[in-house]
């Protein structure tokens, strides 16, 4: 049964891997066996987080909010590795503005990270993948959501909102399609985890928690958990869906509104 979450042998990248979320994942990889390449838009902090996490990380920095920038960094994966057995599409962004105010870099900015990049990395990483499904188990893409794609916060965060409920439904388009190409495309829809995006979450955890079903906020066990099952054969026949993890909010809260 160990074997069923074993990553030995598996080569994985990371976006936005860096910090928070991604650095969570990468780590858990990592533990589970894999070779992990983190990318990120600042250089220093990729080196920085791939020192600490060990000899089998390796930073790959870059920023990935153009099609120029996801060719580049599929480009510089292949040039050290043949195959890509696993991809989780991390990076992302928020911006929250007054409906009467909200400007269009800021919609621009987060559906580019979002959205776009997700399907365009896949797609510049496609060859890439094929050659990890080839080894006999499927490779896969692991697209990080939200659970504002499932479900409204309180705030004014419009494209946020719009780009991870998009990337839910792409999620299950892309695996449709890639899923003939012995990949499996699916997502994690994270709640409350403490983060640079979740700040009510990182500074007041406790008071967050008293509001979620399950009284606490997630951890980075919550999240390397999952993160590890649908990238391993234990998560081989889950194709196209999105798992949430996020105590109950979204399934369990009675209607409740819960400031997130």
């Amino acid at each position: 049964m160990q074997k069923l979450f074993s990553l030995e042998g598996r080569v994985a990248l990371v976006t936005g891997g860096s910090r928070n979320l991604g650095k969570t994942i990468a780590a858990a990889y990592i533990a589970q066996g894999a070779t992990v390449y983190i990318s990120s838009r600042k250089a220093a902090d990729c080196e920085a987080t791939a020192g600490e996490l060990g000899p089998n990380c390796h930073s790959l920095p870059q920023d990935v909010s153009t099609v120029e920038g996801c060719q580049t960094l599929a480009k510089a994966l292949g040039e050290r590795e043949q195959r890509l057995d696993i991809l989780v599409n991390n990076a992302g962004a928020a911006w929250g503005q007054p409906f009467e105010e909200f400007p269009e870099k800021g919609w621009d900015k987060v559906m580019d990270l979002n959205l776009k990049s997700p399907f365009f990395l896949t797609q510049a990483l496609h060859e890439m993948l094929k050659a990890g499904g080839a080894n006999g188990s499927p490779a896969k893409v692991i697209n990080i959501t939200s659970i504002d794609g499932q479900r409204l916060n309180p705030w004014e965060t419009y494209s946020y909102h719009a780009s991870k409920s998009g990337l839910i439904y792409l999620t299950k388009r892309m695996a449709a399609r890639l899923v003939t190409d012995n990949i499996i495309v699916t997502s994690i829809a994270p709640g409350a985890f403490a983060s640079d995006m979740n700040k009510a979450a990182r500074d007041h955890g406790e008071e967050i928690g008293k509001s979620i079903p399950l009284g606490r906020i997630g951890t980075d066990e919550d999240l390397a958990g999952t993160a590890i099952y649908l990238a391993s054969r234990a998560g081989d026949y889950v194709v196209g869906d999105t798992i949430t993890i996020d105590g109950g909010i979204v399934h369990a809260a009675l209607g409740q509104s819960i400031d997130v």
